[in-house]
């Protein structure tokens, strides 16, 4: 059955890092595509991005993260999805992430990786192609 509910993206920037145009760019690009967007702008914990992922009922979180503190922040992230049972959020993560983190960073949650240059057309399908189909309540 086809998706008739637009799909629903957080995009976050946690930590401490201040530099956020590619997330607006990234944020711009899938509100064109058709999605609902949610931005929480800079130095989100991962508690707030978890929290309002939940809150807004999103189908993936897009976290845009130029620190270097992927490594601690994106397990954090994972850790808490799980515990509060909404793993089945899409999780993709953009910024300047070095090759060698890339596969501990996918085994703790993170379903893709868009580093710097990443076609803007590119991120949006693997969107589209990955996030869990909604299943409908009946009342």
């Amino acid at each position: 059955m086809p998706r008739t509910a637009p799909i629903r993206v957080l995009v976050a920037k946690p930590g401490l890092d201040g530099h956020d145009r590619g997330a607006k760019v990234i944020a711009r690009a899938l509100r064109d595509a058709g999605m609902e967007v949610i931005y929480t702008g800079l130095r989100q914990t991962p508690e707030m991005i978890v929290t309002a992922a939940i809150q807004e009922d999103v189908d993936c979180i897009g976290l845009s993260i130029l620190s270097g503190a992927h490594n601690v922040i994106v397990p954090r992230i994972t850790a808490l999805l799980r515990e509060q049972h909404a793993e089945d959020i899409l999780l993709i993560l953009g910024g300047t992430i070095p090759d060698e983190d890339a596969a501990g960073l996918k085994q703790s949650g993170v379903s893709a990786i868009f580093g710097p240059g990443t076609p803007l057309e590119t991120t949006i399908n693997y969107i589209r192609e990955n996030v869990k189909p909604r299943t409908l309540l009946s009342t």
